[in-house]
């Protein structure tokens, strides 16, 4: 059983867009695990066999308990029948209490498809009937990774994760093939001339302002967030 799965499109999603929330995990003591959807085989730099060994290097520099590829297919993701039960089968096998995965809306059309066959997924795989491998489970939580989005919904919360933002870096560099001397950027990231690992440093540190803190990530969800102390509530106001 994983306390926390991220379920995201492509080998270097997880580390890019949630990377420091999923090391904070670890700290904490969760078990954290990362399904990657696809083996990154349109990628036009690298393999999918040198992505899948960067990310088995990222995976162990992260301290995550499992990580797994579905081997779906790069660039076609898309919500149907088949795709889902494969989703259905992998929670129902690591159990997740919370998932993450990518933002509604997205450039890549596999993330924004990623995040409604993840979304169903969650639900389908609570029910019995459902003809999928596996006895059925559903996550309790489902969180979406807002990342680098440049329109103006507010995140629904910001993680802190200012101690683990180093190691965050070093897990985003264990995909070389991808992101070393990269300029020109993909995904949700739009390039400015900076690195790609000062971009990164750049956009968190912002997050990491907005709640005073060195370095953060942000997260939407739907339902509202519960607090369950005023009192004690971190930010202060004025």
């Amino acid at each position: 059983m994983l306390h926390l799965l991220a379920t995201f499109a492509h080998p270097d999603d997880a580390e890019l867009l949630a990377g420091g929330t999923l090391i904070k995990a670890v700290d904490q003591g969760h078990r954290v695990g990362v399904l990657d959807l696809t083996r990154g085989e349109l990628g036009t730099r690298g393999t999918p066999e040198l992505r899948a060994r960067e990310a088995a290097a990222a995976a162990e520099l992260m301290g995550l308990a499992v990580r797994e590829s579905l081997g779906l297919p790069d660039g076609h993701l898309d919500n149907t029948d088949a795709m889902r039960r494969e989703v259905v089968a992998a929670i129902r096998r690591h159990r997740p209490r919370t998932v993450i995965t990518h933002y509604p809306v997205g450039r890549h059309p596999d993330h924004r498809r990623a995040s409604e066959l993840v979304r169903d997924a969650c639900f389908l795989s609570g029910l019995a009937n459902y003809p999928a491998e596996g006895e059925r489970h559903r996550p309790a939580k489902l969180l979406f990774a807002m990342g680098y989005r440049e329109d103006p919904v507010q995140p629904s919360f910001l993680v802190d994760t200012t101690a683990q933002f180093d190691r965050k870096l070093q897990a985003m560099r264990c995909f070389a093939s991808q992101w070393d001397d990269a300029t020109r950027q993909g995904g949700e990231l739009y390039p400015n001339g900076q690195s790609l690992f000062e971009l990164v440093r750049t956009q968190d540190a912002h997050a990491g302002s907005r709640i005073r803190t060195g370095y953060a990530e942000r997260f939407w969800t739907p339902e509202a967030v519960a607090v369950e102390d005023v009192v004690v509530m971190g930010v202060e106001s004025l």
